[in-house]
């Protein structure tokens, strides 16, 4: 299926749900979500984002200016996962109690305002990964339309260029929580200093960087196109790092790999 029998699909699933309140990241796939249905539906589209500590402070703002290009109601929602024994305990499945308390609160606003469904921007690429989440989405009958019609991460990105999105190649941002291994527990200061660092390490001109926490010790990784500048500089990120509270730091010579929750150093 051609790109734009792709796209004619995802107008046709978003068209068919008639309202929807949308969980916006402020990622590449919820903003085309979003830019489609409310091209689509208009007033009937609404955006939501959580705000929470497992999320870089500075995400907000860029949920505000895309949804602000994009023109659609952008409202926001508090949560808290360091409530939740099940999730700050870090176990493998940590995932699906953080979305399960998103899509709880995205149901009572979906109801609140007699909206049909609740959409995400999971695309074709992420439901063949590990991803226990999506268990969530199962639970309170989420749409994801960018899987729904086969759309994968890079043809996401195409369109989101061709909508105009700011964001369209937006490095992914997930959850701070993932920065930590599962099994060791999760907090507020742990979650704090891994945004520090990586803010510090990106303030050096670095676009991709994880800063996986292992208790004191902060292991950078930045991706595989910046690695040899990132080794040259290897001095001045572990410096930056130390700054932002961690004892040591070392910068991982293999680059940035995705899945950084399921293993040690």
């Amino acid at each position: 299926m051609s790109l734009e029998e792709k796209l004619k699909h995802l107008k046709s699933i978003i068209q068919s749900c008639e309202s929807a309140v949308i969980a916006f990241s402020g990622g590449a796939d919820s903003s085309l979500v979003c830019a489609v249905a409310h091209e689509l539906v208009g007033e009937r589209a609404v955006a939501v984002t959580a705000v929470s500590p497992t999320y870089p402070p500075d995400e907000l703002e860029v949920t505000k200016e895309v949804a602000k290009k994009i023109g659609i109601t952008h409202l926001t929602l508090t949560t808290n996962e360091l409530e939740d024994p099940n999730f700050i305990s870090n176990p493998p499945d940590r995932c699906y109690y953080c979305k399960r308390e998103l899509f709880q609160k995205l149901d009572g606003i979906r109801k609140k305002l007699g909206f049909k469904k609740i959409l995400d921007g999971t695309n074709f690429d992420d439901i063949s990964a590990f991803r226990p989440g999506l268990r969530a989405l199962k639970e309170f009958e989420v749409a994801s339309p960018l899987a729904e019609a086969g759309l994968a991460k890079e043809e996401v990105r195409r369109l989101a260029a061709n909508y105009r999105l700011p964001n369209a190649d937006k490095p992914a941002s997930p959850c701070l929580a993932t920065r930590i291994p599962f099994g060791q527990t999760i907090t507020l200061e742990k979650l704090e200093r891994v945004a520090r660092a990586e803010s510090s390490v990106r303030s050096i001109g670095f676009r991709v960087v994880r800063v996986r926490d292992h208790n004191g010790l902060g292991v950078v990784e930045i991706d595989r196109s910046e690695l040899a500048r990132a080794k040259e500089l290897e001095g001045k990120i572990i410096a930056a790092v130390k700054k932002t509270g961690y004892a040591s730091a070392m910068l991982d010579r293999r680059g940035y790999r995705e899945g950084g929750g399921d293993r040690l150093v």
